[in-house]
């Protein structure tokens, strides 16, 4: 594939949902097709970025790499892979926040330094990217892109210049970081994964049968090509993966803060948090959202994919009977063609169908994971008439969405997002509902059976547990005072 450096994606107007950053991969196993193995572990966590992919491997201190826009399997093939060749790789799966849909914000980012070339793939956002800029445009750097990920890269690079090893110059450059990152980060020698203090985004660590170890954003990065999962990197530690074996080392006090929409939306329902997957969290919000708002219907349908399971939840709990009223088109994700306005109006059917014979004649409940702007919503809910349903009742596996993200999720800004200004009541008659309900902030919180206070739940409550400058809460236009939908 020759890229192309003036290529733009085109974002899914239809789509109204909050968008994860980015997916990173890191492996070390001399012995292996690291270059195959991350590529398949990009591919399992394709659903965390769409916009582009790349790989750099590492063999006898250089570097091959490979980035383009589009999906994992449009980037590569055989004869690119091979060309891939190493004893350790990164690699990274992108859909940008901080800095455009462009070739040349692709990662990972490759830096040149006094010590050799390294390689860092980056997940989250910073929140500090302008004085982070500045700095490192004081001392003499010259940057290619827009992004924050170059900005770590860079400052990481100084630090080697002036004389720090790796896991010094790592650690020094972090200091001058303030926000969510996960790193995955790969130098000549040893393949390295950082999380945050806060540990906003995921990192999991696991283990080849053959030998090596493999980073991940999730655990199902680790199953796909067969590693054992041995455990999450931890909050404020940087992993060292190098031909002796695997190392910590804790350069920041841990407070914990994981994003609670992996739990709910982002991460794969097959991947695990503490020994569990994301699915069987997912039922239990549906079944305390059944027990927190019951409703008098015939059909409980979840919304494709992420509603699924907490659909399946309430539909336990409330002994109405679970049917699949919405058929996805699976295969529709970036495109370069824009529909034709008569399809535009169609609006929801590009991607979900509903079942006419399911839904002809029923009281429907649909279970959907989150409400953004409700574009999304009143189509769906006016898709579902049409099909025949008397009556449409929506509930929500999670709280109304109130704030912008800053920490690596791509949201509206504050007054684009529709539970900012407007009540539960009002939402439902915009979007067209019979009745609307949203599971509470508590019953969320609960139903991950883990110390409430180590999640950031901040799109719900506007509670940032890392500062945000103010200039950057203007650049999401900020309101006074968001709506009270609670």
């Amino acid at each position: 594939m020759i890229p192309n450096d003036s290529l733009e994606y085109c974002h899914d107007s239809h789509d109204d949902k909050p968008h994860e950053a980015c997916g990173v991969f890191g492996v070390f196993a001399p012995n292996e097709d690291v270059a195959k193995l991350t590529y398949f572990g990009l591919y399992a966590l394709q659903h965390r970025g769409q916009e582009s992919a790349g790989i750099a491997a590492f063999e006898d201190g250089r570097v091959h790499s490979h980035k383009d826009m589009g999906l994992v399997s449009q980037v590569f093939n055989e004869e690119i892979l091979a060309e891939l060749s190493g004893t350790h790789a990164i690699g990274h799966n992108r859909y940008s926040t901080t800095g455009s849909s462009h070739l040349r914000n692709a990662q990972p980012a490759i830096i040149d330094t006094r010590r050799g070339k390294f390689a860092l793939a980056h997940n989250g956002n910073l929140v500090n990217t302008p004085q982070l800029r500045q700095h490192l445009d004081d001392l003499g750097c010259n940057f290619d892109t827009t992004s924050d990920s170059e900005a770590i890269a860079l400052a990481i690079g100084v630090e080697v210049d002036s004389g720090k090893d790796w896991l010094e110059a790592i650690e020094e450059a972090l200091d001058y970081c303030h926000g969510a990152f996960s790193l995955t980060i790969s130098t000549p020698d040893a393949v390295y994964g950082v999380r945050d203090p806060n540990g906003v985004r995921p990192l999991v660590i696991g283990q080849l049968d053959r030998g090596g170890y493999v980073l991940a954003s999730e655990s199902c990065g680790l199953d796909i090509i067969g590693a054992k999962y041995l455990r999450d990197v931890q909050p404020g530690e940087i992993v060292r993966i190098d031909a002796d074996g695997l190392h910590s080392n804790i350069w920041q006090e841990a407070k914990p803060k994981l994003c609670v929409f992996e739990m709910i939306y982002f991460a794969r329902p097959d991947s695990r948090n503490d020994e569990e997957s994301l699915y069987s969290y997912r039922i239990r919000i549906g079944q305390i959202l059944a027990k927190e708002s019951p409703a008098d219907v015939d059909l409980v349908v979840g919304v494709p994919d992420s509603g699924i399971p907490a659909a399946i939840g309430f539909a336990r709990t409330s002994g109405i009977p679970y049917a699949e009223g919405l058929i996805k088109n699976r295969y529709v994700g970036r495109t370069f063609i824009q529909p034709t306005q008569s399809m535009r109006e169609a609006g929801i059917r590009m991607k979900l169908n509903p079942l006419k014979d399911v839904l002809d004649g029923q009281r429907v409940l649909i279970v959907d994971d989150s409400i953004v702007r409700g574009t999304t919503s009143r189509k769906l809910v006016k898709a579902i008439r049409d099909a025949g349903a008397t009556e449409v009742h929506m509930r929500v596996s999670s709280p109304p969405v109130t704030h912008p993200c800053f920490y690596g999720i791509d949201t509206d800004t504050q007054d684009q997002l529709i539970a900012a200004t407007k009540s539960v009541q009002e939402i439902g008659e915009q979007i067209g509902v019979d009745s609307l309900a949203y599971l509470s902030w508590k019953g969320m919180l609960d139903a991950t059976n883990r110390n409430p206070d180590h999640f950031c739940s901040a799109c719900f409550t506007g509670d940032y547990p890392i500062e945000v400058p103010e200039m950057l809460k203007r650049s999401k236009l900020m309101l006074e005072k968001a709506a009270k939908s609670q």
